[in-house]
């Protein structure tokens, strides 16, 4: 007997899984009101929904899926080991595809941050893993408050959130520690009102304070910063300012942590987000692409932090055997195929492209990023600018271009201080007809909706 699917049925059984999930679903889901679809199929970077309509998938799952959906080099490692018989759960036990994925994790990172380091496994988010590197400073050093950076987002738990700049999610809540925010560079939008020369007073504001007996800061057990801000409106650090952070924090004993859940395993036009200004953080948190689409998260550190009592910090889904393999088989791949490279490539010739639209489209305030790791601000150009002649941003506009980007098949989410930005996270594996394809939707969605 064979076995049909009713087509003409599918959007209405769609609508009824959408109704159900309004119903049933906590209010505080996010990415199903901004999209209200329901993926059947996905390939690469499309995305078929249950109403027959293909979207260009420019979320990636907020940036996990460096290989696109489904990827067949991911596919064949979660299918060779489901048949291998391996055990798919073991809390943290030793095996093959742990210490395959461990090996291949090491040999991606820059030899000065691999050498002589521990890998800890956490709970399969990367806000845990945030916990964990913040706790085993806190262990290390015997201090207990942070230095972290406005604009900043590391995670929604208790002390993820506490280093998080938004203020949104974090005043409904109790403190989660003692954290000293400190400005972060930001050209576009600058904390000091100069522009670009932002990045040194933040330098010497950040030095002067830390040296201050008076400017209330006690030693603090880690700075944790974010290589390029995702959340924060896609704003990427310059390279001098990382490596001045580097400088302060190591003068003063300060382990620094660095955050690259989101901008890792080549999304930046580097492996490593931190290979761009070449320093060595003492402790690097790793998530989303990592795992090769499915739950992952460790911490890599240097060797001489490793003072935690067994069971410091545990997670009973620290040993997610299927991640590990599709994550090691991603990790080779995005090196072996040179996609970093190409996601540099792409990233100018995309700016490019969004700067020339620019010019004719006053509502479009700048355009950022770092290889596939890319944001349009949108602006309201008759408001009154600022000091470095930035317009107010316009979160209105951001949802009505994000709409019209969905409805031309166009999948975009919004990100930043207000809710303006345009974030582009496409998989690493887009082709040039496909960056074509994005760069003609988003510039009538721009244009239909100003």
């Amino acid at each position: 007997m064979s076995l049909t699917v009713d087509t003409a049925a599918a959007p209405a059984a769609g609508e009824a899984i959408l109704r159900r999930q309004r119903t049933r679903e906590s209010a505080a889901r996010t990415y199903a009101r901004s999209f209200p679809i329901v993926p059947v199929r996905a390939n690469g970077m499309t995305v078929e929904g249950a109403d027959g309509r293909r979207y260009l998938d420019c979320l990636a799952g907020a940036g996990t899926l460096a290989l696109g959906h489904n990827h067949p080099v991911v596919l064949e490692a979660i299918r060779r080991t489901l048949d291998s018989g391996a055990p798919l759960h073991l809390l943290d036990l030793a095996t093959a595809e742990k210490d395959d994925f461990t090996t291949t994790l090491l040999a991606s990172l820059p030899a000065a941050v691999a050498d002589r380091s521990r890998v800890h496994f956490c709970g399969p988010a990367g806000t845990d893993a945030v916990e964990a590197a913040l706790k085993l400073m806190q262990t290390a050093t015997g201090r207990r408050g942070a230095l972290a950076f406005t604009g900043a987002y590391h995670g929604m738990t208790a002390g993820a959130l506490a280093v998080t700049g938004n203020v949104g999610v974090k005043a409904p809540l109790p403190s989660g520690g003692e954290v000293t925010r400190l400005p972060y560079p930001h050209a576009y939008r600058c904390p000091f009102g100069v522009g670009a020369k932002g990045a040194e007073l933040s330098a010497t504001y950040v030095e002067r304070l830390l040296d201050d007996p008076s400017g209330g800061v006690v030693p603090p057990a880690a700075m944790i910063l974010e290589v390029v801000q995702g959340e924060g409106g896609v704003v990427p650090a310059p390279d001098g300012w990382l490596r001045e952070m580097r400088r302060i924090t190591a003068e003063r004993g300060i382990p620094l942590i660095v955050d690259e859940v989101q901008s890792g395993v080549g999304r930046t036009g580097a492996m490593w987000a931190v290979e761009h200004s070449g320093i060595v953080p003492d402790a690097m948190v790793l998530s989303k692409a990592i795992g090769g689409s499915l739950p992952l998260a460790v911490v890599v550190y240097r060797e001489e932090y490793d003072g935690w009592r067994p069971g410091a910090h545990a997670g009973t889904f620290r040993g997610n055997t299927l991640a590990m393999a599709a994550g090691a088989a991603t990790l080779r791949y995005v090196a072996a195929n040179g996609l970093a490279e190409r996601a540099a490539l792409l990233g100018t010739r995309i700016i490019d492209r969004l700067n020339g639209l620019k010019e004719r489209l006053p509502v479009i305030g700048d355009v950022r990023g770092r290889g596939l790791m890319l944001g349009v601000e949108l602006v309201d150009p008759s408001g009154e600018p600022d000091s470095c002649g930035a317009h107010p941003a316009d979160p209105q506009l951001a949802v009505r271009v994000r709409a019209a980007c969905l409805q031309r098949g166009l999948i975009v989410e919004l990100g930043g201080r207000h809710d303006a930005v345009l974030r582009l996270l496409p998989p690493l594996t887009i082709t040039d007809e496909q960056v074509e394809a994005v760069l003609d939707r988003l510039a009538d969605a721009i244009e239909a909706s100003a």
